[in-house]
Order: structure tokens, then sequence, then C-alpha cells
């Protein structure tokens, strides 16, 4: 009998066993469609690299401390003495619990601590105060406003542009 190995046992690139080909995650992208490591060989390094980044798995985290130290330069202290500066709420709309690190992309310094929708309008306006002024005049512009003309009688004031509220509204 020979030693070598047959067509359809694969050894594992960390340990260099050969174990049933049961035994790697399957992977598209390889030629063989397996991983280069054995399943025991991948949990190995996947907690080696949790225990590296704080031990914070990062499916569990929202900001992971590894994340935050690496994308902003501050670790999960700073994170959360910035949230108790705001009273552990959204900086912009007060909404509980926010998870993301508002940063000016020029200085890369960091301003607070935003909800998904303050952090991602932010991003789509470019952090450029005239487009945020140039929205807001927008909206003033095109919102109906009750105006009092007479005790007891409001009319609809009509706004630069738009068209009056259907009835159903």
């Amino acid at each position: 009998m020979s030693d070598s190995p047959r067509a359809t046992d694969k050894p594992c690139r960390e340990c260099e066993r050969v174990p049933p080909l049961t035994e790697f995650h399957r992977n598209r992208r390889r030629a063989g469609g397996l991983a280069l490591d054995c399943k025991t060989c991948a949990a190995a390094r996947s907690e080696a690299s949790r225990r590296k980044q704080g031990g914070v798995p990062q499916r569990r985290s929202p900001t992971p401390v590894g994340y935050l130290r690496r994308r902003y330069g501050i670790g999960q202290k700073e994170f959360d003495q910035l949230l108790a500066e705001q009273g552990g709420v959204c900086a912009i709309c007060g909404a509980a619990e926010p998870q993301h690190v508002d940063h000016d992309h020029r200085t890369g310094w960091v301003r607070g601590i935003l909800c998904f929708n303050c952090n991602g309008g932010l991003g789509q306006f470019r952090d450029d105060q005239s487009r945020l002024a140039g929205a807001i005049t927008y909206l003033r512009g095109t919102t109906w406003q009750r105006v009092l003309i007479h005790p007891g009688v409001y009319q609809m004031c009509s706004p630069t542009r738009g068209r009056p509220p259907s009835p159903s509204s």
C-alpha cells in the first residue's frame, strides 16, 4: 500500500492532519471548494482573534472595541464616556441607545454618538452646513402652516412651492 494521499484526502494547512473532507468548511472561491483549515483550527483561530480584539465577538457588539480603536482612535471607555455626556441618547434627535460614532471626515475627530438615521443623514449631506441650511430652507418653504387671521379662524398659509395637503391628511 502506498502512503500517498487519495484524491478525497486533504491536509489541514494549520495542524497538518488529514481529517475527512466533512471536517472542512465549504469555500466556493477555493479551487477544491473547501477551506484550507479544518473546522477545529478555524474555530481556534477565530477565538484567538476575538481575544485579541478585547474578547467581544463582533456579531454581538454594535461597536467592537478593536473597530473603535482602528477606525476612530477611541476605546470602549471613551465611547461610553461620550454617550454618558449625551445622556445616553442621540446627540441630534434624542433617540435612545445610539450606536454610531460621528466624526469629521476632514479631521477625523469624533463629534458624538448618533442613531443610525441621524448619522446617515449627516453623511448624505456630506457634513456640509450650507447643504443642511438649504434643506431647512426647502422644508420651511414647502410646509403648509396654519395662520391665525381672526380669533378662532385659521387659514392655510401658501408656501413658495408645493400643493395644498390632501383632505385625507
